[in-house]
């Protein structure tokens, strides 16, 4: 099999017990954390791993509950400046032998349950945890304290649009209470 990842942990569904739970942890050296910080986009990752178990429901289908944990750093949306978050998070996926095919419309309609999975003969957790690291990654990190992000645009050498500019109506308003003026 050929690593399409920068991190993979291979298990081959049949060579598993059917009749016990397997444990598993997945835990990435150093260097392929590296290879996934540089992948998702993130300044750093520590302490990654993904321990659990699968074991098989019914006589073809395969259940996996583990919990996915990472201390992991990005750069602040608003100052640049790390953020450190720590994710601890549940993964729960079923592997199911007859499993809804994906659409290859463009509209199709998701399922409520987005656990289910296609079964395969092997099933590689490090996909299962760069997923789920992905979707548990906070989109706008940010330091504490940083305030609110104001964009103020403008040509150069000249005074950028305040919030009266952006809003030229809004001086109309005034004209609703007695006695008011407009003034600039």
């Amino acid at each position: 099999m050929q690593a399409t990842t920068p991190f993979e942990h291979v298990l081959r569904l049949d060579g598993l017990s059917p009749h016990q739970p397997h444990s598993f942890l997945a835990q990435p050296t150093s260097e392929e954390n590296e290879s996934i910080a540089k992948l998702l986009g993130v300044s750093r990752l520590r302490k990654l791993r993904l321990a659990g178990r699968i074991e098989q429901l019914g006589s073809d289908d395969w259940r996996l509950e583990a919990e996915l944990g990472a201390t992991v750093t990005q750069e602040c949306v608003i100052t640049l400046e790390p953020v450190v978050t720590r994710i601890d998070r549940p993964v729960v996926r079923k592997y199911l032998h007859n499993a809804p095919e994906p659409s290859s419309d463009d509209e199709a309609e998701i399922d409520e349950d987005d656990s289910i999975e296609p079964l395969l003969p092997e099933l590689d957790l490090g996909e299962v945890l760069i997923e789920e690291l992905a979707l548990a990654l906070p989109a706008y990190p940010r330091a504490i304290g940083a305030g609110p992000f104001e964009a103020r645009y403008g040509p150069p050498d000249t005074d950028p649009l305040g919030e009266t500019s952006v809003k030229p109506f809004a001086s109309l308003a005034k004209l609703k209470i007695p006695g008011a003026k407009i003034s600039d």
